[in-house]
């Protein structure tokens, strides 16, 4: 909800123009009234309409600084007549009108290019600028009427104490935690320019080849298509880029020139060498910042290089996305590190900024009765999967199937690591195996993917929805069965979400030789000095503002999941951007603060971007959405080759082809 002076916002009708305060409407929307703390926005402009919290606003200008913006937009981009000369006319027309030189034959002309560049125009910037600058001259008509009646510049013209905040964004780029330019990727692979697309993601999100291939892709939940037809295979369309690189060969790509190591003694400490540890080594890297990554296990990457199974994700094409961040001058790692509370103590002396990244490696228990860790048979996710990963990938230790094959597996969860689980398990030879999940099958392919959820089924997992583990059985501390127990899901009599029952005498028993718990991960809080008093949220995760990262501890940052919780790729590597960010400038200035770009970004993501409701039209419907090759079971269940092949050449075209590149522009006047 926000206080307007006058709001058109997605087809609200709000005008409290001369009303008492106490007769004042609010929007029903999370409009940006004030642009930071302390600092109240006059206006927001966007696809959609146009929000006044500032009874003075001068409605002229502000279609001016608008149409400025998109003209300057529409001229680098010059794929479509209507775009490209509408925006010169819109911004020539309207400055006219705004210093006192224009007519009303210009108002009508206004109103003619507006229609034509809404109708025709080839992508979604071009038909919305026009929307909410005709919403400004319908119902504030009389500035335009006194800028040309009276032939004089329009009431803030010439204040240079105004500035006017643009962002171009789209739907699925607000809901992409990397806030990765998905349009400007796919269009890159519809042209065949595939380092254009590699450059774009770069942008933000360095691990190309990983998010190419392990991401959830939320953006897709957020695609305008699938209110026409079906969501783009925005994920699948990423890695073509970063995988043209590495298959001709070519040097490393990076979205700028990196800079020469910077010799000021300035220089930041990364604890985690994880998907998010790498990503702010990176960005700091490559503005020249030095950086020092520590990182306990013997490999580089994290959860993904010794969690994430090589069948989802080739650990050579992982290795690339690790030499990206590890070639920059900047960037020194030292494995086989732990940095314990006393070494990080010694970090945040001897450093500038100290980045904690190192993610959630204690798995959760089940919390069933006779659960215990010491049992023969109970095998913590976490460790399981170390040791699967590290023999495959890197050759360490010894294979998991001198322990699992020929066994009955159950692995108790619902999301990625649980999935992984399962379908190592039967890779390395498992007779029978079983996934208990307390919730049902939409709920799981909801957590992780339905690609994900079908090729475990394909591969022969047993999944029993609705249940729970109760009590482990054992002889001599080895485990012999589970006794579970059955739920039902009860409808709320209030209208709240429903509730999970157990059904009395439903209780079953599975005899097995493994028991995996994967509900959830946790941090190892034992880095933490104790005498720090770091404050840390209700899931025993360290505590952040959500927008800076810094903690409770001047300098002391955290992203990932040890921010956060067991979380998605993508989420630790727009956090980490975001925290690079904050880093480069607090160890100059010792102030927190975010870039304008980062301010936008906030009020975008808590407005909401894309609108399920939408009805999409001025698009063909009905063309199939592409579907790359897979391994067949045959081919894949008893190894760990790559299980999708990718697209096609052709296949990638016509899917990038698909999009209807929906760039919005949204303003906020302060």
């Amino acid at each position: 909800m926000a206080k307007v002076v006058f709001s058109t916002w997605r087809g609200e009708r709000i005008d409290n123009r001369g009303k008492a305060p106490e007769a004042w409407e609010e929007s029903a929307f999370k409009l940006p009234e004030n642009y930071e703390e302390g600092t109240p926005s006059k206006a927001f402009v966007g696809w959609d309409g146009v929000a006044i919290f500032d009874e003075e606003i001068d409605a002229v200008r502000l279609a001016t600084e608008y149409a400025e913006t998109y003209q300057k937009y529409s001229e680098a981009c010059g794929r479509c007549a209507p775009g490209r000369w509408g925006g010169r006319i819109l911004y020539d027309l309207l400055d006219k009108i705004a210093r006192g030189e224009g007519t009303f034959a210009d108002v009508e002309h206004l109103r003619e290019v507006s229609q034509t560049m809404m109708l025709t125009s080839k992508c979604e910037i071009g038909r919305t600028v026009p929307k909410p600058i005709l919403d400004l001259m319908e119902h504030y008509k009389e500035q335009f009427d006194t800028c040309i009646a009276e032939q004089k510049p329009s009431i803030h013209y010439k204040r240079e104490d105004l500035n006017y905040i643009a962002k171009v964004t789209a739907p699925c780029m607000d809901m992409c935690p990397s806030h990765v330019d998905i349009p400007a990727y796919i269009e890159g692979v519809r042209d065949m320019v595939f380092t254009e697309s590699l450059e774009a993601t770069r942008q933000t999100m360095p691990l190309a080849h990983t998010c190419g291939r392990v991401c959830p892709h939320p953006c897709e939940d957020a695609c305008r298509r699938a209110n026409l037809d079906e969501p783009i295979s925005i994920m699948e369309l990423k890695r073509l880029g970063a995988d043209y690189e590495t298959d001709h060969h070519l040097g490393f790509l990076h979205p700028q020139e990196p800079k020469p190591l910077r010799n000021d003694g300035k220089k930041v400490a990364i604890v985690g060498a994880g998907p998010a540890g790498l990503t702010a080594a990176y960005y700091l890297g490559l503005e020249g910042i030095k950086v020092d990554i520590f990182e306990e296990l013997p490999v580089l990457g994290g959860e993904v290089a010794v969690g994430v199974p090589e069948y989802r994700m080739p650990i050579d094409k992982y290795n690339k996305d690790i030499e990206l961040v590890t070639s920059l001058e900047a960037v020194d790692v030292y494995t086989n590190h732990r940095v314990d509370a006393e070494r990080l103590k010694e970090l945040d002396a001897e450093y500038d900024a100290v980045l904690l990244a190192f993610g959630t490696r204690l798995s959760k228990k089940v919390r069933a009765e006779n659960e215990r860790e010491d049992m023969e048979g109970y095998w913590g996710a976490i460790a399981m999967l170390d040791k699967v990963n590290l023999w495959n990938k890197y050759g360490i230790g010894e294979p998991a199937s001198n322990e699992l094959k020929d066994t009955t597996v159950v692995c108790v969860g619902g999301g990625f690591t649980s999935m992984d689980v399962v379908r190592c398990s039967v890779r390395e030879g498992a007779k029978k195996v079983i996934m208990l999940y307390r919730r049902d099958e939409k709920t799981i392919i909801r957590n992780t993917t339905y690609e994900e959820y079908h090729e475990a089924v394909e591969e022969g997992v047993e999944f029993i929805f609705h249940s729970a583990v109760e009590r482990i059985v054992d002889e001599n501390n080895k485990l012999k069965k589970l006794i579970c127990n059955r739920f039902e899901l009860v409808p709320d009599p209030d209208g709240g979400r429903p509730k999970l029952e157990k059904i009395e005498g439903a209780d079953f028993e599975i005899e097995c030789d493994w028991l995996i718990p994967a509900v959830s991960q946790a941090a190892d809080l034992s880095i933490l000095p104790e005498e720090w008093e770091l404050k840390l949220t209700s899931w025993n995760t360290l505590l952040t503002n959500g927008r800076d990262y810094m903690t409770s501890r001047p300098g002391l940052f955290a992203a990932g999941d040890c921010e956060y919780g067991p979380m998605t790729i993508v989420n630790a590597v727009g956090q980490a951007k975001r925290a690079a960010s904050v880093i480069s400038r607090y160890i100059y200035d010792g102030k927190v603060s975010l870039t304008d770009e980062e301010i936008m970004e906030d009020h975008l993501n808590k407005l909401k971007v894309y609108d399920k409701n939408e009805k999409v039209t001025g698009w063909m419907p009905g063309i199939p959405r592409q579907v790359s090759e897979k391994l067949t079971v045959e081919e894949r269940k008893t190894n760990n080759k790559e299980v999708n092949l990718g697209f096609t050449g052709e296949q990638a075209i016509a899917e990038a082809e698909r999009c209807m590149r929906c760039y919005y522009i949204s303003m906020v006047a302060v």
